[in-house]
């Protein structure tokens, strides 16, 4: 067998929130067949700017525009499709996004499922490390106030 080819990819996403009586809400988009759930996000495409492909990108995966009010940093990981013999090395830049409105009923068909979730369940259910270290972030900022 040769050896793996390495490649680079530069994806966007967001935090989406709304506070209700019930406390701070996340959305979580549910992927491979159901048994994954993690943050929206996707490849940011040839000369678009990180914000706009996530604000792009969680609409297609979520059904819903979100305002962005604060960046969340990025995370980096590597993942392998043996199909394809490729490695590859992941950048996600994050990014705090406030409710503005739609519906998870017109999420792609990426996501098997758009939902919401209180914040520190939806830090429960994600599958990813990354995705856990972004959502303490988001809570961080938004429980001190410190989301612009």
């Amino acid at each position: 067998m040769r050896p793996a080819r390495l490649k680079r990819q530069v994806s966007a996403g967001g935090v989406v929130f709304r506070r209700d009586a019930d406390g701070i809400k996340v959305i979580l988009v549910s992927v491979k067949d159901g048994s994954v759930w993690t943050l929206p996000k996707g490849l940011i495409e040839k000369g678009e700017p990180p914000d706009v492909a996530a604000v792009r990108e969680v609409q297609e995966e979520t059904g819903l525009e979100g305002r962005i009010v604060d960046g969340l940093g990025t995370i980096s990981y590597w993942y392998f499709l043996k199909d394809e013999n490729t490695k590859y090395h992941k950048t996600v830049h994050f990014y705090l996004m406030e409710y503005a409105g739609g519906t998870t009923e017109d999420h792609d068909w990426e996501v098997n499922e758009a939902s919401w979730f209180r914040i520190d369940d939806a830090l429960k259910m994600v599958k990813y490390k990354g995705d856990r270290e972004v959502l303490e972030r988001a809570r961080e900022r938004l429980l001190t106030g410190d989301a612009k």
